[in-house]
C-alpha cells in the first residue's frame, strides 16, 4: 500500500480521523430506528402541542423534553455523534456549536428584557406624539 492509498480521504480507515476500525456511514439498521424513533417523537409533539388538559407550563415543558429527545436521535442516529475516543473533533465542534448558539439566543433574550424595561408605556409614547 502506497503513502497515497493509507492517506485517501475516501476511505474509512485508520488514517481518517473519526473513522478509525468502522465503517464511513452508519447501517440500514441503525438509519430505520432513527427514522421511526424521530417519527414518533414528532407525532408526540403534535399530539402534545394542542393538548388542553395539560396546564400551558407542562406542555412546554413536555415540547422541551422531546425537542431534546428529538435533537439526540438526529446527532447519535444520523451525525453519528458519539462519546468514542475517536470522536472527540466531533465532540469538541458539537460543543463549540452549542456554546456560539447558546451565547446568541441568551444574549438576545437579555437585550429584548432590557429593551422591555427600558421603553416608555404607550400611554406615554402616545401624549408625546401630540
Amino acid at each position: 500500500m502506497t503513502a497515497q492509498q493509507r492517506h485517501d480521504p475516501r476511505r474509512g480507515d485508520a488514517s481518517t480521523p473519526g473513522l478509525e476500525g468502522r465503517q464511513a456511514h452508519g447501517s440500514l439498521r441503525g438509519y430505520i430506528t432513527g427514522y421511526v424513533l424521530a417519527g414518533a417523537l414528532t407525532i408526540a409533539a403534535f399530539a402534545i402541542a394542542p393538548s388542553t388538559g395539560m396546564a400551558p407550563f407542562s406542555v412546554v415543558a413536555a415540547l422541551a423534553v422531546l425537542a431534546i429527545a428529538q435533537m439526540l436521535v438526529h446527532l447519535i442516529f444520523f451525525l453519528h455523534i458519539n462519546t468514542a475516543p475517536a470522536q472527540k473533533t466531533n465532540v469538541l465542534a458539537f460543543a463549540a456549536a452549542i456554546l456560539i448558539i447558546a451565547i446568541v439566543v441568551i444574549g438576545s433574550i437579555w437585550i429584548m428584557g432590557h429593551l422591555n424595561r427600558n421603553m416608555l408605556p404607550m400611554d406615554h409614547l402616545m401624549q408625546m406624539q401630540r
